[in-house]
Protein backbone atom coordinates (compact mmCIF):
# COMPACT_ATOMS: atom_id res chain seq x y z
CA UNK A 1 0.00 0.00 0.00
CA UNK A 2 1.87 3.24 -0.95
CA UNK A 3 1.81 6.16 1.26
CA UNK A 4 -0.03 9.63 0.05
CA UNK A 5 1.24 13.34 0.02
CA UNK A 6 0.07 13.88 4.20
CA UNK A 7 2.40 10.52 4.77
CA UNK A 8 5.96 12.35 2.85
CA UNK A 9 5.03 15.80 4.99
CA UNK A 10 4.83 13.77 7.94
CA UNK A 11 7.98 12.17 7.09
CA UNK A 12 10.07 14.45 6.02
CA UNK A 13 8.77 16.50 9.38
CA UNK A 14 10.59 14.29 11.52
CA UNK A 15 13.26 13.77 9.49
CA UNK A 16 14.20 17.34 9.72
CA UNK A 17 13.45 17.12 13.98
CA UNK A 18 15.08 13.79 13.89
CA UNK A 19 18.26 15.09 11.66
CA UNK A 20 18.05 18.97 12.11
CA UNK A 21 18.21 19.52 8.15
CA UNK A 22 15.79 18.79 5.18
CA UNK A 23 15.16 15.51 3.62
CA UNK A 24 13.62 14.88 0.50
CA UNK A 25 11.09 11.74 0.19
CA UNK A 26 11.00 10.40 -2.61
CA UNK A 27 8.98 7.03 -1.45
CA UNK A 28 7.78 5.09 0.87
CA UNK A 29 5.06 2.24 1.51
CA UNK A 30 3.76 0.54 4.60
CA UNK A 31 5.37 -2.61 6.09
CA UNK A 32 4.08 -5.29 8.63
CA UNK A 33 4.26 -3.24 11.75
CA UNK A 34 3.16 -5.62 14.30
CA UNK A 35 0.22 -5.27 16.75
CA UNK A 36 1.10 -1.67 17.90
CA UNK A 37 2.54 0.74 15.77
CA UNK A 38 2.48 1.26 12.15
CA UNK A 39 5.67 1.25 9.69
CA UNK A 40 6.87 2.28 6.17
CA UNK A 41 10.37 1.56 4.41
CA UNK A 42 11.35 5.79 3.54
CA UNK A 43 13.34 5.87 0.56
CA UNK A 44 14.63 9.74 0.55
CA UNK A 45 17.13 11.60 -0.78
CA UNK A 46 19.64 11.02 2.13
CA UNK A 47 18.53 6.88 1.63
CA UNK A 48 16.43 4.39 3.11
CA UNK A 49 15.56 4.26 6.37
CA UNK A 50 12.52 2.39 8.23
CA UNK A 51 10.03 4.57 10.09
CA UNK A 52 7.52 3.10 12.64
CA UNK A 53 4.90 5.44 14.46
CA UNK A 54 1.95 5.70 16.81
CA UNK A 55 -1.03 7.47 16.75
CA UNK A 56 -0.62 7.47 20.79
CA UNK A 57 1.52 8.79 22.86
CA UNK A 58 4.30 6.61 22.73
CA UNK A 59 7.59 8.51 23.09
CA UNK A 60 8.77 6.76 26.07
CA UNK A 61 8.26 3.34 24.27
CA UNK A 62 10.28 4.20 21.48
CA UNK A 63 13.00 5.71 23.67
CA UNK A 64 12.90 1.96 25.81
CA UNK A 65 13.42 0.52 22.64
CA UNK A 66 15.84 2.89 21.34
CA UNK A 67 18.03 2.22 24.29
CA UNK A 68 17.59 -1.45 23.99
CA UNK A 69 18.58 -1.29 20.22
CA UNK A 70 21.88 0.73 21.40
CA UNK A 71 22.53 -1.61 24.31
CA UNK A 72 22.88 -4.95 21.87
CA UNK A 73 24.91 -2.77 19.10
CA UNK A 74 27.58 -1.75 22.02
CA UNK A 75 28.08 -5.74 22.35
CA UNK A 76 29.14 -5.79 18.94
CA UNK A 77 27.80 -9.78 19.40
CA UNK A 78 25.24 -9.48 16.77
CA UNK A 79 23.85 -6.89 14.08
CA UNK A 80 21.75 -4.46 15.50
CA UNK A 81 20.41 -1.68 13.27
CA UNK A 82 21.21 1.45 14.04
CA UNK A 83 19.21 4.10 15.56
CA UNK A 84 18.89 7.53 13.98
CA UNK A 85 16.38 9.12 16.25
CA UNK A 86 13.04 8.99 18.17
CA UNK A 87 10.55 11.78 19.18
CA UNK A 88 7.17 13.08 18.89
CA UNK A 89 5.75 15.02 15.99
CA UNK A 90 2.37 15.90 15.35
CA UNK A 91 0.69 13.87 17.99
CA UNK A 92 2.52 10.79 16.78
CA UNK A 93 5.72 9.13 18.67
CA UNK A 94 8.10 8.06 15.90
CA UNK A 95 11.62 5.67 15.82
CA UNK A 96 13.54 5.98 12.98
CA UNK A 97 16.40 2.93 12.17
CA UNK A 98 18.78 2.00 9.16
CA UNK A 99 16.54 0.07 6.88
CA UNK A 100 17.31 -3.91 6.50
CA UNK A 101 17.31 -4.89 3.22
CA UNK A 102 16.94 -8.65 3.96
CA UNK A 103 18.82 -11.09 1.25
CA UNK A 104 19.63 -14.79 1.02
CA UNK A 105 21.33 -16.24 4.29
CA UNK A 106 24.80 -17.57 4.56
CA UNK A 107 25.45 -21.37 4.21
CA UNK A 108 26.63 -21.09 7.75
CA UNK A 109 23.69 -19.09 8.86
CA UNK A 110 22.34 -20.57 11.89
CA UNK A 111 25.15 -21.68 13.51
CA UNK A 112 26.83 -18.15 13.51
CA UNK A 113 23.10 -17.52 14.54
CA UNK A 114 23.87 -19.43 17.93
CA UNK A 115 27.90 -18.68 18.66
CA UNK A 116 26.75 -15.27 18.18
CA UNK A 117 23.51 -15.41 20.99
CA UNK A 118 26.11 -16.70 23.24
CA UNK A 119 28.10 -14.14 22.84
CA UNK A 120 25.49 -11.71 23.49
CA UNK A 121 24.76 -13.84 26.63
CA UNK A 122 28.27 -13.63 27.93
CA UNK A 123 28.11 -10.30 28.29
CA UNK A 124 27.24 -9.68 32.29
CA UNK A 125 26.70 -7.57 35.39
CA UNK A 126 26.11 -8.16 38.95
CA UNK A 127 22.67 -7.79 39.32
CA UNK A 128 19.67 -8.95 37.64
CA UNK A 129 17.57 -6.72 35.96
CA UNK A 130 18.02 -3.62 34.10
CA UNK A 131 18.80 0.43 35.22
CA UNK A 132 15.52 1.20 32.92
CA UNK A 133 12.06 -0.61 32.70
CA UNK A 134 10.74 -1.17 29.72
CA UNK A 135 8.02 -3.07 27.04
CA UNK A 136 7.38 -5.91 26.27
CA UNK A 137 4.78 -5.66 22.40
CA UNK A 138 2.84 -2.94 24.81
CA UNK A 139 2.94 -4.39 28.29
CA UNK A 140 5.39 -2.69 30.67
CA UNK A 141 8.23 -4.98 31.59
CA UNK A 142 9.79 -3.72 34.94
CA UNK A 143 13.18 -4.24 35.46
CA UNK A 144 14.17 -3.45 38.94
CA UNK A 145 17.94 -4.69 39.72
CA UNK A 146 17.91 -7.87 41.98
CA UNK A 147 20.67 -10.40 43.67
CA UNK A 148 18.95 -13.44 42.45
CA UNK A 149 17.89 -14.90 39.15
CA UNK A 150 15.15 -16.66 40.02
CA UNK A 151 13.40 -13.99 42.39
CA UNK A 152 14.27 -11.55 39.74
CA UNK A 153 11.98 -13.68 37.27
CA UNK A 154 9.12 -14.75 40.28
CA UNK A 155 9.06 -10.91 41.41
CA UNK A 156 9.45 -9.10 38.25
CA UNK A 157 7.99 -11.43 36.06
CA UNK A 158 5.77 -14.03 36.60
CA UNK A 159 3.88 -11.94 39.63
CA UNK A 160 3.12 -8.78 37.90
CA UNK A 161 1.75 -10.68 34.64
CA UNK A 162 -0.55 -13.24 36.55
CA UNK A 163 -2.01 -10.37 38.79
CA UNK A 164 -3.05 -8.65 35.49
CA UNK A 165 -4.40 -11.78 34.35
CA UNK A 166 -6.20 -11.80 37.45
CA UNK A 167 -7.52 -8.32 37.49
CA UNK A 168 -8.82 -8.39 34.10
CA UNK A 169 -10.36 -11.56 34.26
CA UNK A 170 -8.33 -13.59 32.12
CA UNK A 171 -6.94 -16.01 34.90
CA UNK A 172 -8.89 -17.67 37.47
CA UNK A 173 -8.31 -17.78 41.24
CA UNK A 174 -7.61 -21.51 40.85
CA UNK A 175 -4.98 -21.23 38.36
CA UNK A 176 -3.16 -17.92 40.18
CA UNK A 177 -2.88 -19.55 43.35
CA UNK A 178 -1.38 -22.66 41.16
CA UNK A 179 1.03 -20.13 40.49
CA UNK A 180 2.29 -19.13 44.15
CA UNK A 181 2.79 -22.61 44.53
CA UNK A 182 5.19 -22.47 41.78
CA UNK A 183 6.84 -20.05 43.08
CA UNK A 184 8.11 -21.61 46.32
CA UNK A 185 9.21 -25.02 43.70
CA UNK A 186 11.35 -22.70 41.60
CA UNK A 187 14.76 -22.80 43.36
CA UNK A 188 14.83 -26.50 43.12
CA UNK A 189 13.76 -26.38 39.26
CA UNK A 190 16.02 -23.89 37.82
CA UNK A 191 19.64 -23.30 38.20
CA UNK A 192 21.34 -19.81 39.36
CA UNK A 193 23.51 -18.48 36.91
CA UNK A 194 24.90 -15.40 36.73
CA UNK A 195 23.46 -12.29 34.80
CA UNK A 196 23.32 -12.99 31.29
CA UNK A 197 21.99 -10.02 28.51
CA UNK A 198 19.04 -10.93 27.16
CA UNK A 199 17.55 -9.67 23.70
CA UNK A 200 13.73 -10.17 25.58
CA UNK A 201 11.75 -11.03 23.01
CA UNK A 202 13.82 -13.30 20.82
CA UNK A 203 11.21 -15.01 18.16
CA UNK A 204 11.36 -15.28 14.43
CA UNK A 205 9.17 -12.88 13.93
CA UNK A 206 12.07 -10.39 15.52
CA UNK A 207 14.89 -12.12 13.20
CA UNK A 208 16.22 -11.13 10.20
CA UNK A 209 18.73 -11.86 7.64
CA UNK A 210 20.82 -8.57 6.97
CA UNK A 211 22.68 -7.69 3.39
CA UNK A 212 25.57 -9.65 4.06
CA UNK A 213 23.49 -12.63 4.85
CA UNK A 214 23.69 -12.64 8.63
CA UNK A 215 21.36 -12.74 11.56
CA UNK A 216 19.82 -9.54 12.37
CA UNK A 217 18.25 -8.82 15.47
CA UNK A 218 15.21 -5.91 16.11
CA UNK A 219 12.29 -5.02 18.58
CA UNK A 220 14.38 -6.16 21.69
CA UNK A 221 13.25 -5.99 25.16
CA UNK A 222 16.29 -6.37 26.83
CA UNK A 223 17.21 -6.94 30.31
CA UNK A 224 20.10 -9.41 32.28
CA UNK A 225 18.33 -12.49 33.08
CA UNK A 226 18.42 -15.81 33.07
CA UNK A 227 19.49 -16.72 29.61
CA UNK A 228 17.65 -20.55 29.67
CA UNK A 229 14.69 -18.33 29.31
CA UNK A 230 15.67 -16.76 26.02
CA UNK A 231 16.68 -20.15 24.57
CA UNK A 232 13.31 -21.45 26.06
CA UNK A 233 11.39 -18.42 24.63
CA UNK A 234 12.85 -19.28 20.79
CA UNK A 235 11.39 -22.42 21.32
CA UNK A 236 7.64 -20.98 21.87
CA UNK A 237 6.44 -20.93 18.36
CA UNK A 238 8.43 -23.65 16.26
CA UNK A 239 11.80 -22.68 16.89
CA UNK A 240 14.95 -22.54 15.07
CA UNK A 241 17.03 -24.42 13.08
CA UNK A 242 18.61 -27.19 15.37
CA UNK A 243 21.96 -25.89 14.16
CA UNK A 244 21.01 -22.72 16.04
CA UNK A 245 21.36 -24.55 19.41
CA UNK A 246 23.75 -26.96 18.47
CA UNK A 247 26.44 -23.97 17.71
CA UNK A 248 25.07 -22.38 21.04
CA UNK A 249 25.44 -25.17 23.35
CA UNK A 250 28.76 -25.82 22.08
CA UNK A 251 30.08 -22.41 22.78
CA UNK A 252 28.14 -21.74 25.91
CA UNK A 253 27.22 -25.07 27.41
CA UNK A 254 23.84 -25.33 29.00
CA UNK A 255 23.02 -27.32 32.45
CA UNK A 256 21.51 -31.17 31.72
CA UNK A 257 17.86 -31.45 31.84
CA UNK A 258 17.37 -27.93 30.05
CA UNK A 259 14.67 -29.25 27.42
CA UNK A 260 12.35 -30.21 30.47
CA UNK A 261 12.56 -26.95 32.15
CA UNK A 262 11.39 -25.03 28.67
CA UNK A 263 7.93 -24.81 29.69
CA UNK A 264 8.52 -23.02 33.02
CA UNK A 265 10.29 -20.51 31.58
CA UNK A 266 7.72 -20.06 28.66
CA UNK A 267 4.84 -19.41 31.25
CA UNK A 268 6.14 -16.05 30.87
CA UNK A 269 5.72 -14.99 27.21
CA UNK A 270 2.60 -17.25 27.85
CA UNK A 271 1.51 -14.68 30.46
CA UNK A 272 2.38 -11.81 27.91
CA UNK A 273 0.11 -12.94 25.11
CA UNK A 274 -2.86 -13.95 27.50
CA UNK A 275 -2.81 -10.06 28.71
CA UNK A 276 -2.20 -8.80 25.23
CA UNK A 277 -4.34 -11.32 22.92
CA UNK A 278 -6.93 -13.18 25.30
CA UNK A 279 -7.42 -17.00 26.54
CA UNK A 280 -6.88 -18.60 23.70
CA UNK A 281 -3.23 -19.02 25.26
CA UNK A 282 -4.57 -19.67 28.94
CA UNK A 283 -4.50 -23.47 27.73
CA UNK A 284 -1.01 -23.65 27.58
CA UNK A 285 -0.39 -21.99 31.24
CA UNK A 286 -2.63 -24.46 32.67
CA UNK A 287 -0.60 -27.29 31.31
CA UNK A 288 2.39 -25.86 32.74
CA UNK A 289 1.15 -25.24 35.96
CA UNK A 290 -1.03 -28.52 36.33
CA UNK A 291 2.88 -30.33 35.31
CA UNK A 292 4.99 -28.45 37.87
Amino acid sequence: MWLGEEQFDFFEGLFFQTLGRSVEVLEARFLAGGNINTAAQVFSSEGLYFVKWNPEDRTDMFACEARGLDLLRATDSTYIPEVIGYGKYRDKAYLVLEYIDPVVPKTDYWESFGQSLALLHSHTQSKFGLNFDNYIGSLPQHNQLTDNGIAFYIEQRLQPLAGMALYKGLLSKELYDKFQKLYHRLPDLLPSERPALLHGDLWSGNVMVNENGDVALIDPAVYYGLREAELAFTRLFGGFDERFYDAYNEAFPLEDGFQERIPIYNLYPLLVHLNLFGTGYLSGIERVLNRF
